[in-house]
């Protein structure tokens, strides 16, 4: 989860100083060229802790890019302000007289509330809530922590507490909160993996421990965690496992959790598309199958110094509406666009054109099905379909219950084949949705 103002930031970056929680696929919104740094470069880390590297080198790397004039962005887990040392990399930036801005994020205390029907405060049953740390800082002579004060708050919310959580649960009963109070751990929270587990300060540690939780998670402590099992709405709700690069489909029934099992990457080696694109103008049809399809093609034609212009004596055909909408980016208007979306929509309405003789250029991927240029050759037309861009899977992809999922939807032949090699055949009793007839028919070849 990110605020818009942190997206439009992270966007126009020269360079990213990451922590190694952060959702990589935020890194995506970063401007081609942006320079990506993982903050497990600059130090070691203590997993056990949470998080735990050299601090003095990520301060020095940041004033190092903002004195050569670069715009840096400092993407932090959560919200910069609640646990996450930005007093500590201000003073550096004070003290290297940079400008900064700080944007606000999404807090994970208050992800996992909206994430699991616990709202934080309640007229009836809290009307205060504490955020706590359940790791303080080693080199601390002693404890700050009073969890006599803290045990009379309302709501309590610990983050970073699995590795000391026994002790915190003994502390707060020592203090006088009872064992009966509702407790509830939220882990990964907001991602596909998120896990919630309910108990109370007198069992929790031990199912905790039984479940094997691990971090990252946070911990909601009070009454208000008792209106979870009416507020739930994530756990009530269809969940469907969508595995397509594109959000457009959010808005279907259920509660969508984005997976996407295919990367767009551009080529290692141009010069076959370079050189196709230099007799672009000997074509009498463009035939774009996706949107990436319309980037690369046109990213390739400015490097070689064409522009738009140099498709005037072309018609353009796009597979569908969102290939239609890149299209229009750079100020090209399809004159065909099937109804149904799809290379045999597309195929079928070239039928109503008469394609017998005429040259079309195809950008396609590296992983494209021949059934568009086989199904336009069989009506006459001399199809070059160029690779202009690589489809491959992404890496670091997480370890899923897909049990718990009631639906997954593929969009590609490609997210069909990543699935099954990353998490093998689907469970019995799965619905599966499959866009396109080619998505079909490789779903059914793999044998899910």
């Amino acid at each position: 989860m990110i605020t818009v103002r942190g997206r439009e930031v992270l966007r126009h970056a020269d360079v990213v100083i990451y922590d190694y929680l952060v959702d990589k696929r935020l890194l995506d919104e970063a401007k081609d060229g942006a320079e990506l740094v993982c903050c497990d470069t600059l130090g070691n880390k203590r997993h056990s802790d949470g998080f735990l590297i050299h601090q003095d080198r990520i301060d020095a790397l940041v004033a190092k890019k903002a004195k050569e004039n670069k715009r840096v962005v400092r993407l932090k887990n959560g919200d910069p302000s609640i646990f996450s040392r930005a007093g500590q990399e201000l003073n550096s930036l004070v003290k290297n007289r940079i400008e900064f801005e700080i944007v606000p994020g999404v807090g994970a205390a208050n992800a996992a509330a909206a994430l699991s029907g616990i709202p934080l405060t309640d007229r009836k049953l809290a009307s205060s809530c504490v955020f706590v740390t359940g790791h303080e800082d080693p080199a601390k002579p002693g404890s700050s922590l009073d969890w006599a004060s803290l045990g009379r708050a309302g709501t309590i919310v610990l983050y970073m507490a699995v590795e000391n959580f026994g002790k915190i649960t003994d502390a707060l009963i020592a203090a006088g909160r009872p064992e009966a109070t509702p407790v509830a751990i939220i882990e990964n929270v907001s991602l596909p993996t998120q896990r919630l587990l309910t108990g109370t300060l007198a069992d929790i540690a031990k199912t905790a421990r039984k479940k094997k939780v691990k971090a990252p998670a946070i911990v909601i402590i009070g009454d208000v965690v008792k209106l979870e099992k009416k507020f739930n709405w994530l756990m009530r709700m269809r969940r469907v496992l969508f595995t397509g690069i594109s959000p457009e489909r959010f808005f279907e029934r259920g509660v969508i959790f984005h997976l996407p099992l295919i990367k767009i990457v551009p080529l290692n080696d141009c010069r076959a598309l370079e050189g196709a694109l230099k007799n672009i103008a000997a074509y009498d049809w463009l035939v774009f199958s996706s949107r990436y399809g319309v980037l690369h093609f046109f990213q390739a034609l400015n490097k070689i110094g064409y522009d738009a212009r140099a498709l005037a004596k072309a018609k353009v055909a796009a597979i569908g509406n969102s290939t239609k909408a890149r299209l229009l980016d750079f100020g090209i208007l399809a004159d065909v666009v099937p109804k149904d979306e799809s290379a045999r929509g597309l195929i079928n309405e070239f039928k109503r054109v008469d394609i017998k003789g005429k040259r079309i250029f195809m950008p396609r991927s590296d992983l494209s099905d021949k059934g568009l240029k086989e199904g336009l050759e069989s009506q006459g037309a001399i199809v070059d379909a160029v690779v202009a861009y690589r489809n491959i899977i992404p890496q670091g992809l997480p370890e899923l219950d897909i049990k718990s999922f009631d639906e997954v939807i593929f969009t590609s032949p490609s997210t069909v084949r990543n699935f099954k090699k990353r998490y093998g055949a689907l469970p019995r009793g799965i619905k599966v949705k499959c866009i396109g007839d080619v998505t079909q028919r490789e779903f059914r070849r793999c044998k899910m």
